[in-house]
């Protein structure tokens, strides 16, 4: 799994025990999720290219940095939108688009109702934010899209993986980055993550 990246770290593995635990209220697991994506958009960050530009102290001239190429957030709905404060707090000059799938309970196959994405994808870092990458079936037909759209570099960042999952992405879209707060153990006959941590959308919105 060499495009699978495990972010791993105390706090991390603290944060995502609170998602897990099904006492867990929905703003306490907000909080947690929100403190996992800063985490996450941290260590994507780490392998983004920048440009020299001056800058202007109170006191001299001295060299600066800014991102070198746009970045475009895209959330997944609607769990997704969960993960985009985080990332937008870290990289405030970022677009964010909308990708609208919901599963089909039956066929555990993704049906989509909503895509909107800002333009020059081609020349942007697209982040798609997911909090569960559990059969692949929605993080592939996401990137279905984006790449029909001429999306260039693309990302996954995600809380919770499956295997099934990694292999399908791995199968699909070999060359996108997976990056991930913990790698679970399988999926259950439900298409749910084992151990996981539930519906992340139904628990960060309370709709249960």
């Amino acid at each position: 799994m060499n495009n699978l990246i495990i972010v791993d770290n105390p706090l991390v593995k603290r944060d995502v025990s609170i998602l897990r635990d099904k006492n867990t209220q929905p703003a306490e697991f907000r909080y947690a999720l929100s403190r996992i994506s800063f985490s996450l958009a941290i260590e994507i960050s780490k392998n983004f290219e920048l440009e020299e530009y001056e800058v202007e102290t109170p006191l001299e001239k001295t060299k600066g940095y800014r991102l070198k190429y746009p970045v475009v957030l895209i959330p997944v709905l609607r769990a997704g939108l969960s993960m985009v404060d985080s990332f937008l707090k870290m990289i405030p000059e970022a677009k964010v688009g909308h990708i609208g799938l919901q599963r089909d309970e039956r066929t555990l196959k993704p049906i989509d109702y909503y895509y909107k994405t800002p333009n020059n994808l081609d020349e942007s870092i697209t982040i798609l934010l997911d909090p569960m990458l559990a059969t692949g079936g929605s993080a592939v037909a996401s990137f279905n899209y984006l790449k029909k759209n001429k999306a260039g570099k693309c990302i996954l960042a995600c809380l919770i993986s499956a295997p099934e999952g990694i292999e399908k992405m791995n199968n699909e879209h070999p060359e996108i980055l997976i990056y991930t707060a913990a790698l679970d153990r399988k999926l259950n006959n439900n298409g749910y993550i084992l151990p996981g941590l539930g519906d992340a959308g139904d628990r960060t919105f309370g709709t249960f």
